[in-house]
């Protein structure tokens, strides 16, 4: 597929997105582009692989790396529709990615400007440019539309009695918590 914008870009990471709300994981798309193709697909897995590290972008940058035969992406362009969390933005300097445009901010863990500045930081070896706020309404709607479906899915469940010893002060293992 040829990424000819930043529009197209965060489309293909819609899509990518989509997979994960397809797994029930939370709904975040990544895509890798050197010189017009896509080179790198991430989405969330971090649920299905039981693995913290499993987003989005760490498993496109790890895709992209693979086809291009080295983990230097200084000719690259990451899409994703999620402003990356500090892991991620981490990555993402350690790749010397050459640019990153993302969708949504995120104002409780997003790592490129809203709570910390990891792509800014002057005391690093690398800084990717950066364009924010692509189609942010549409990758927003996504995410919010998925936690409100979750929080139904838990009130409906707590109705039921199915959520016995998620109470505050219970141990998780079921045991006494001694509180």
């Amino acid at each position: 597929m040829i990424v000819p914008d930043d529009e197209a870009g965060i489309r293909a990471a819609l899509r990518e997105a989509g997979e994960s709300l397809r797994k029930d994981e939370v709904p975040v798309g990544c895509v890798i582009v050197h010189d017009g193709l896509i080179v790198g697909r991430g989405h969330n897995q971090v649920e299905s692989l039981k693995d913290a590290t499993a987003h989005a972008e760490i498993l496109a940058i790890g895709a992209a790396s693979n086809a291009l035969g080295g983990w230097r992406l200084s000719d690259c362009t990451l899409y994703v529709t999620l402003e990356p969390c500090s892991m991620c933005a981490g990555a993402i300097v350690l790749a010397r990615l050459g640019r990153v445009v993302y969708g949504a901010a995120d104002p409780k863990a997003g790592a490129c400007g809203s709570v910390l500045d990891v792509l800014g930081e002057r005391r690093l070896n690398h800084r990717a440019e950066l364009t924010a706020g692509v189609l942010a309404g549409e990758c927003g709607e996504l995410l919010r539309e998925f936690f409100r479906r979750r929080r139904r899915a838990v009130l409906r469940l707590a109705e039921a009695g199915g959520l016995a010893g998620d109470e505050p002060g219970a141990d998780p293992a079921g045991g006494d918590s001694g509180a």
